[in-house]
């Protein structure tokens, strides 16, 4: 193909994680996909990132997630330096066809303000897209830097200036979709599971409540802010209070963990995550904003866990109800689908990631955006399926 593209998957964790790390999982799921297909591929992240690729370019030897939540005055140099090394290395080569960028506000705010003589950019936005209205709502990227979703749901509630910017959406994908229809059915357990940050957005303490309620025993799986071990968050100190996922897990979840019904396991990766998903009766997604992604829905699926959750954000674009999972409109219904969750067949799930969310997919439909991005003339806006 003949495509060099510098992939900016930001300072915050390596590049994969080791754990827990929605971005760069996604950026490590998509780089062997776009290498496949001849895309070479130069990731700016830290120096502990071990993805293959074919050059690096990093600022910090190692991930700066611990500080991410830390009082504005003490971090808001990190993710400017990373960019700052990544603006050196563009005004120092010419062979960066197109610039993919991560990096929330600040990695589109900095190749906006580069100018008409850099790359082509293309900025991925994995969240809220409310958080950022001063920015999202007067973005002039000019014909050079274009913006895609994770979802067509997110991008619908995009504010007008940063549509105008969108070349598409693409969903998620995860490497256990390869072949999940071919994958012998796990044997399930009596539990629910609810796997990712845990924070109000989630709900974890709705998944709780229900489970109380209604005698499911449930596991919470993910991190507690920088705390990714129920003995790393109870070693910290007062401090640890600053963070305000530390302060939800204790003020609202923490009152509903009885050890035997409802648990919190902290952060789990490659095959417990999978054993811990595949068992379930069910993955429960009790959110309380619009989901714009959803890695842990699509990793469900492909483990052949049927989803059930509220219906917000991308949901309804991930999972058909009453054959792959079962939505709801609020808390009440949430609780009575949970019970019937039993009815869905594991297989149809599987089959649907297999067609659905492999790397592959997403793979071609971003090669389909950067030749968009690399078109000034080509029509903007989401107008493509994914």
């Amino acid at each position: 193909m003949g495509l060099t593209v510098l992939m900016n998957a930001g300072p915050w964790l390596p590049v994969p994680p080791p754990g827990y790390g929605g971005i760069e999982n996604v950026v490590a799921t998509l780089v062997p996909e776009l290498r496949r297909l001849g895309v070479r591929v130069v990731l700016a992240s830290v120096e502990t990132s071990t993805l293959p690729v074919d050059e690096r370019i990093s600022v910090f030897g190692d991930g700066q997630f611990p500080a991410l939540q830390r009082p504005y005055n003490q971090v808001c140099g990190i993710a400017q330096a990373h960019l700052a090394g990544v603006v050196r290395a563009l005004h120092h080569r010419d062979d960066i066809d197109l610039v993919h960028d991560h990096v929330e506000a600040v990695g589109l705010a900095t190749l906006a303000a580069m100018g008409p003589d850099a790359p082509p950019a293309l900025h991925t936005l994995h969240w809220d897209l409310a958080k950022h209205p001063a920015l999202y709502g007067h973005l002039d990227g000019g014909h050079r830097v274009r913006v895609n979703g994770v979802s067509a749901a997110q991008l619908d509630r995009a504010p007008r200036a940063l549509r105008e910017h969108a070349v598409g959406h693409v969903h998620l994908a995860t490497p256990l979709a390869v072949d999940a229809d071919r994958r012998p059915p796990a044997p399930k357990g009596d539990y629910a599971v609810v796997l990712g940050r845990i924070n109000p957005g989630k709900g974890q303490d709705v998944g709780a409540r229900l489970a109380r309620r209604l005698g499911v025993p449930l596991v919470l799986a993910g991190p507690v802010g920088p705390y990714h071990r129920p003995a790393d968050l109870a070693a910290a100190g007062a401090e640890a209070l600053q963070n305000p996922d530390v302060r939800f897990f204790h003020e609202k979840v923490a009152p509903h963990l009885d050890g035997p019904l409802v648990r919190w396991v902290g952060t789990v990766a490659g095959q417990e995550r999978d054993d811990l998903l595949a068992g379930a009766r069910a993955a429960l997604f009790p959110l309380r904003w619009e989901e714009p992604g959803g890695t842990a829905v699509v990793e469900s699926l492909a483990l052949g866990t049927p989803v059930v959750a509220t219906g917000r954000g991308c949901l309804p674009e991930l999972v058909e109800h009453g054959r792959t999972g079962l939505l709801a409109a609020d808390e009440e219904e949430l609780g009575d689908l949970l019970l019937a969750a039993s009815v869905l067949d594991p297989r149809e799930c599987r089959r649907e990631a297999a067609v659905r969310f492999t790397p592959a997919v997403m793979a071609r439909r971003y090669v389909e955006l950067y030749e968009r991005v690399r078109t000034p003339a080509a029509p903007v806006g989401d107008l493509q399926p994914a």
